[in-house]
């Protein structure tokens, strides 16, 4: 009796199994469909979940320190600007002329005067002379200290040792200098024992050896920041490169030219970039240095300096039309200097 109706029951087969699985899925989907569509109804018609909102808010209120801060420091002051670029604004002694509207007028005055170009070619060339060497010296040291295979004793602290300069103060470089290179100084000194000069040589009043004592100070404040950026670019090349390189039979100057280089060139280009408007905005080490007066026959005279004297008399006239000048030619040059290096396509993602 038991075992026939055991042979009675219905037995269940695999099919049968994959059917009901599969129609308890499609069950599900649909119940999960459906609650998407009613939660998707429900946000539209302003009936969704009131506490995913509340926290949503959080972010906009830890943005607001950094908004209030943009706006008051940096909207306001950019605005101001180019406000008062339009007008005419400056004390004639104890008097104050202005603000008078007189459109591009500051503008044109800096253009007919033709100073603005002599200060332009004074800042390039000071920052040319900091920046070659800068460069040079950044790629061979972060190429050593990058190679495993050189085995560098005490490399953690020659990268400490040459990042330091770029901890002090630019106003200590100058006056530092100052001191070495004037005329009663050490500099002078040494050479004077040695008979190389027999008598002290004037370096302040002379136009390329202040253009070169300033393009020499950016080079040791800054080499040290490039060579860390550099350096962290060079560790990130896969090793792999460099040994299927050496298979074929590549010397050390070809991978660094065909591998290093190429793989480098955002970095370079960043690089180059910040050094241009650095450059560009050059102040204190000039000021300093010359006392202000950008000595000999204005040929340390930078731009900000130019800027700087324009303040200080008051002329904020001529102060914003020099500033959105600046602004202008900056822009211009990072963009010549996008396109000379090809890479038009991150041109075209920060457009869209």
């Amino acid at each position: 009796m038991c075992r026939g109706n055991r042979s009675q029951q219905p037995v269940i087969s695999e099919e049968n199994i994959k059917e009901k699985e599969e129609s308890v899925l499609s069950n599900q989907s649909s119940e999960v469909s459906q609650a998407r569509m009613e939660a998707t109804y429900n946000s539209a018609n302003g009936r969704g979940n009131k506490n995913v909102v509340k926290y949503n808010r959080w972010g906009y209120f830890f943005l607001i320190p950094f908004i209030v801060v943009y706006i008051i420091f940096q909207l306001i002051p950019l605005v101001s600007t180019v406000y008062n670029s339009f007008y005419e604004n400056y004390m004639s002694g104890l008097k104050q002329i202005g603000p008078n509207f007189v459109g591009i007028e500051n503008y044109k005055q800096l253009f007919v005067s033709g100073d603005i170009w002599i200060y332009f070619k004074n800042t390039m060339i000071m920052w040319i002379l900091g920046f070659l060497p800068q460069i040079f010296f950044s790629l061979l040291l972060g190429s050593w200290f990058s190679d495993n295979r050189l085995k560098l004793r005490a490399a953690g602290f020659f990268k400490t040792v040459i990042y330091l300069p770029n901890l002090i103060m630019a106003s200590a470089f100058s006056m530092l200098f100052f001191t070495l290179f004037a005329d009663s100084g050490p500099v002078n000194s040494i050479l004077m024992q040695m008979g190389i000069l027999s008598e002290p040589f004037s370096f302040m009043s002379n136009a390329t050896s202040v253009r070169s004592l300033v393009g020499f100070m950016n080079f040791i404040m800054w080499f040290g920041n490039t060579t860390i950026l550099l350096m962290a670019g060079m560790l990130g090349i896969d090793p792999g490169l460099f040994e299927a390189a050496e298979i074929d039979g590549c010397t050390s100057t070809q991978k660094f030219f065909l591998i290093t280089l190429p793989i480098l060139k955002p970095i370079l280009l960043f690089v180059l970039v910040t050094s241009l408007i650095g450059g560009l905005q050059m102040f204190d080490v000039p000021q300093i240095l010359t006392n202000g007066t950008g000595d000999p026959m204005r040929s340390s005279m930078t731009l900000i300096m130019y800027l700087n004297k324009h303040l200080f008399s008051k002329n904020y006239g001529m102060a914003g039309a020099l500033s959105v000048l600046l602004f202008i030619i900056t822009g211009i040059l990072s963009l010549i200097i996008f396109n000379f290096s090809g890479n038009k396509e991150a041109i075209n993602r920060k457009a869209r």
